[in-house]
């Protein structure tokens, strides 16, 4: 009995006490208890908890637990920076994390203190409110992670970063730097990771960063550079990700770039380069993002076949020619949209590919018929062919698709009727075949669309009647059936619909219906070009979200009823129809029209000039001859109008 509490013991003494209360050396435990009272952090409290170790953020060292390897105070909420010089007392430090706090500066003496420890690998200041020039780091001989990103950092960069030999991983991004773009990044010929997005260096790219061999990863997005991407990335062997987007660069992209064999993201949209690269990418590769530029020519075939392709987005460029007929099965994501890419879309280029869920080839000349075989693309979660020549009927295979979310089609030449089947599509969101040519009825299927949040079939040639189940799409925001056919009973509409509910241009007859009357969301009405009658019914008045109703040319009369003042009522071609004499101008509360605004701004400049003309008359005939120039050069702008229930700007753009 004796022997087993002894060998309990022992297994307490020797096995858990050391795990849970390691003896921390003693200068270590003063100085957290000392950086505790003055932090007041309900984490870090001696009185709950002694062994410092055992606090939030702290890392010592296993299993001895006797000196501190890691702090972490992110996200503590800490303002006050006067209490960092004493946590460089702590000369076993590996690691310093003081992100997503409210720091505004780092106290001098923390660089000189800490940059002694030379075994610090980590600095992390990132999300906070620091401001002011980057801090030089003249010490810290065996740091390899400086992270002071998403601060309020300004001014050039130098030679603050001089001393940092071994310096592997350096983080810049979101502050306000200004000037070129370092080059001299110290003595580190180490350096894997550098990043300086989103901030304000101008010139061109320092070419000496090429020589930087061990690079993987230069992100220098968001800046305002301009010139040529140097020769010497072609020889950063070791690159993985190279990030060049919205800059001002141009010229060619350097032969060979993209053949960097470790290549998987470049990254260069939004910039003002002409060519294509003109070598084989990568097998390596994942990621090419070209879009936003001025790119010509041709889309070369092994542009797009690369075995671990993954991205590819051309889009907004000047493009030319055929989409290439081979495509990398591997391909999530295409986006070729915006250009000036013309021929039939090739039906051997979308044959089963397996992970492709995007596809964009919209605003383009792109003619014939829309490939069958794009329905063999079981994962496709959003296809747009909008806006090219496209003509034929909607190929069956397209309800295939049945992990489809958006269907833009619009803006093409397509006839034919919708299929009957259009509910299998039941994951849809966003159905736009607007501006075609199709006929037939609204299949009653299509309220099997149960996520549907934007419907548009406008300026097609649909007939018969709205089907009754289209109140079941519950999630309906906007409803676009214009400039088609369609007539008979408008059934009960989707309650929640808000944005606009369209049916201009129709064959719709008699009194409005009581159907629309539970549409208290809604803010858009356009019943304009039917042959609506009667009276306007007051529950129109009642639907509290409305800023625009348009009921031009039908064949209303009487008095229309009084709306609220930020109501625009178009009643335009109803010659029966009459405003109470009594009725205000139309003015808007919500949404104060331009025009009025411009107007009510003149007549108040207008009443002050002439005040000032009475009292100062002698003394400041060239003052009002200036204010009677600058007031003359004001346009009285007309307020907004809708047409086919689509906002329009005083100029007339959408």
């Amino acid at each position: 009995m004796r022997s087993s509490i002894y060998g309990i013991s022992f297994f307490f003494l020797f096995c858990i006490f050391p795990l849970v209360s390691g003896q921390l050396a003693s200068k270590q435990s003063n100085t957290m208890i000392t950086v505790s009272h003055q932090l007041a952090n309900s984490s870090w409290n001696v009185e709950k908890e002694q062994n410092p170790c055992l606090w939030e953020g702290v890392t010592c060292n296993a299993p001895h637990n006797d000196s501190i390897l890691s702090l972490s105070l992110s996200g503590f909420g800490l303002s006050n920076s006067s209490f960092l010089p004493l946590l460089c007392q702590i000369n076993s430090l590996q690691s310093l994390d003081f992100s997503s706090n409210l720091f505004n500066s780092i106290p001098v003496e923390f660089f000189n203190s800490c940059g002694e420890i030379d075994g610090l690998k980590s600095l992390n200041f990132s999300k906070n409110m620091l401001v002011g020039s980057l801090p030089t780091f003249q010490k810290f001989v065996g740091l390899e992670s400086l992270d002071l990103s998403f601060n309020s950092l300004n001014g050039s960069i130098d030679s603050q970063l001089n001393g940092l030999s071994a310096l592997k991983s350096l983080n810049l991004s979101f502050n306000h730097f200004t000037g070129s773009v370092p080059s001299r990044l110290g003595k580190s010929r180490v350096l894997e990771q550098l990043e300086l997005s989103m901030n304000r260096f101008t010139g061109e790219i320092a070419s000496e960063i090429g020589e930087h061999g061990n690079l993987i990863k230069i992100d220098l997005s968001g800046n305002h550079l301009n010139g040529i991407i140097p020769e010497s990335f072609v020889n950063l062997t070791k690159l993985e990700t190279l990030i060049l987007s919205s800059n001002q660069l141009h010229g060619a992209i350097p032969a060979g770039l993209l053949g960097i064999t470790t290549l998987q993201r470049f990254s260069a949209n939004q910039n003002n380069f002409v060519d294509l690269p003109s070598t084989n990418p990568s097998m390596s590769l994942k990621i090419l993002n070209l879009s936003y530029n001025k790119i010509t020519g041709r889309i070369l075939p092994q542009l797009l076949l690369g075995s671990n392709l993954q991205t590819v987005d051309l889009s907004y460029n000047m493009l030319t020619g055929p989409i290439p007929v081979t495509i990398s099965s591997s391909l999530v994501r295409l986006r070729l949209g915006s250009n000036y890419l013309s021929g039939p879309i090739p039906s051997t280029s979308f044959v089963s590919l397996p992970s492709l869920t995007y596809l964009e080839l919209d605003n383009n000349s792109f003619t014939g018929t829309i490939p069958p075989q794009i329905g063999s693309n079981r994962k496709l979660a959003l296809l747009n062919l909008a806006q090219n020549k496209l003509n034929g009927t909607l190929p069956d295979e397209l309800l295939n698709l049945t992990q489809l979310e958006v269907l833009k089609l619009q803006l093409n030449k397509l006839s034919g009727e919708i299929p009957n089947q259009i509910g299998r599509l039941n994951m849809l969101s966003v159905l736009n075949i607007s501006w075609n040519s199709l006929n037939g009825i609204i299949p009653p299927s299509i309220s099997n669309c149960g996520k549907l949040i934007s419907l548009n079939l406008q300026n097609n040639g649909l007939t018969g009647l709205i089907p009754d189940a289209i109140g079941n799409l519950k999630f309906l925001l906007e409803l676009q059936l214009g400039e088609n056919k369609l007539h008979g009973r408008i059934p009960d509409m989707p309650q929640k619909l808000q944005i606009s509910l369209n049916l201009s241009f129709n064959n719709f007859d008699g009194p409005i219906p009581t159907t629309l009357s539970g549409l208290n969301d809604l803010e858009v009405l356009d019943l304009s070009n039917n042959r609506f009658s009667g009276t306007v019914p007051d529950f129109l008045v009642r639907l509290s979200s409305l800023s625009q109703l348009v009921l031009s040319n039908n064949q209303l009369f009487g008095d229309l009823p009084q709306f609220k003042p930020h109501v625009s009522v178009d009643i335009n071609g109803n010659p029966q129809l009459h405003r109470p004499k009594d009725s205000p101008p139309v003015l808007s509360k919500k949404r104060k029209p331009v025009g009025v605004t411009i107007v009510i701004t003149f007549a108040a400049a207008v009443l002050v000039v002439e005040v000032v003309a009475i009292v100062f008359l002698l003394i400041s005939r060239r003052l009002s001859k200036v204010n009677e120039e600058q007031l003359q050069s004001l346009e009285v702008l007309s307020p907004p109008r809708v047409i086919q229930a689509n906002m329009l700007t005083a100029n007339g753009g959408p």
